[in-house]
């Protein structure tokens, strides 16, 4: 097999995925500064180097969390973040996702290029090997339940009260898909 120098674990026709770096701290906050009027108030990533560090180095550390950035294959900017939280291993082989895209990127499927790269890496035995992936939407983040919905996944319940986002517990849909049968 080559030597391959691209620093992403999974590439497709526009963006690549990649582990959080330590030095993506400054265009990382940056982004999310710029996309407060997108995000809120659906989801409150760090927006400040203080708080994007212990954000970052958790994502690294592997076993209970992952994440990755959604990064244009054209310059390298960060488009997105997809983590995998909450990951559960054994017989449930499990893990719930958070995901955003930036407002430069969003409306150009590019979040959603890397939501497919993210899934094919969550499902290989050479990635994170889980079976099954939940994203926990509230209602009325129409776009969130597009952009799962056109990934196969399947719509299976409402929880009430299921986490607390901006200073109130908020009802979530719960969406899942499993991995593909070999």
């Amino acid at each position: 097999m080559p030597y391959s120098t691209s620093p992403y674990l999974r590439e497709g026709a526009r963006v690549g995925l990649r582990p959080f770096r330590p030095a993506d701290g400054p265009e990382f906050t940056a982004r999310v500064r710029e996309s407060r009027a997108l995000h809120e108030p659906w989801l409150y990533p760090p927006d400040t180097l203080e708080a994007y560090e212990p954000y970052a180095a958790g994502l690294a550390e592997g076993g209970l969390r992952a994440g990755f950035l959604v990064c244009e294959l054209a310059g390298g900017a960060i488009a997105g973040f997809v983590n995998v939280n909450n990951i559960v291993r054994g017989a449930f082989q499990s893990g719930a996702l958070g995901y955003g895209a930036f407002a430069h990127a969003a409306g150009r499927g590019l979040l959603g290029e890397g939501l497919d790269l993210l899934l094919a890496h969550a499902f290989a035995d050479t990635g994170l090997a889980l079976h099954r992936l939940e994203a926990n939407i509230q209602p009325g983040n129409t776009a969130s339940i597009a952009l799962v919905r056109g990934r196969g996944f399947r719509l299976e319940g409402l929880s009430p009260d299921f986490l607390h986002v901006a200073g109130a517990w908020r009802d979530h849909e719960r969406w899942a898909v499993t991995a593909p049968a070999p």
